[in-house]
């Protein structure tokens, strides 16, 4: 698949798949920050990525990011739509500081992955009733 991407400072890669068998590429930081503890910010990734026409770019946390900079996605994942795609558009991944001390994000840092998605979109049929049983609510399955 190809894909149209523009990074906004040159001196940064572009993202890459680190092994043959990845399906997420990572996101640089493109300035140095400093998160402080209990704070949430918006991390810029140096890229606008025209997502194809059928996608979605999802935004997952790396799985070393919480134990090595103690961030996380205060969401769990961020959704990149296919319009999302402008001139100021740059691809912000939003991170908050769980620890109690200030961290510190090095411009360059991997801070977070991206993966393409295919998506659907539903077309909706309003019906009176659902047709199957309850399941049961939250935790229901641990019964």
């Amino acid at each position: 698949m190809k894909v149209k991407i523009k990074r906004i400072d040159a001196s940064l890669p572009l993202p890459i798949y680190e092994t043959d068998g990845s399906v997420g590429f990572d996101l640089l930081a493109r300035e140095t920050l400093i998160v402080r503890p209990k704070q949430i910010v918006l991390i810029p990734c140096n890229v606008i990525v025209e997502v194809p026409d059928g996608y979605m770019l999802l935004i997952a946390s790396r799985s070393s990011t919480p134990i090595k900079k103690g961030l996380t996605p205060p969401h769990g994942v961020g959704v990149l739509d296919q319009d999302y795609c402008g001139e100021n558009d740059e691809v912000l991944v939003e991170v908050y500081n769980f620890t109690d001390l200030a961290v510190t994000v090095e411009k360059g840092d991997k801070i977070a992955q991206g993966v393409f998605v295919r998506v659907d979109k539903a077309e909706w049929i309003e019906v009176g009733e659902m047709d199957h049983p309850n399941r049961g609510g939250v935790g229901s399955t641990n019964k």
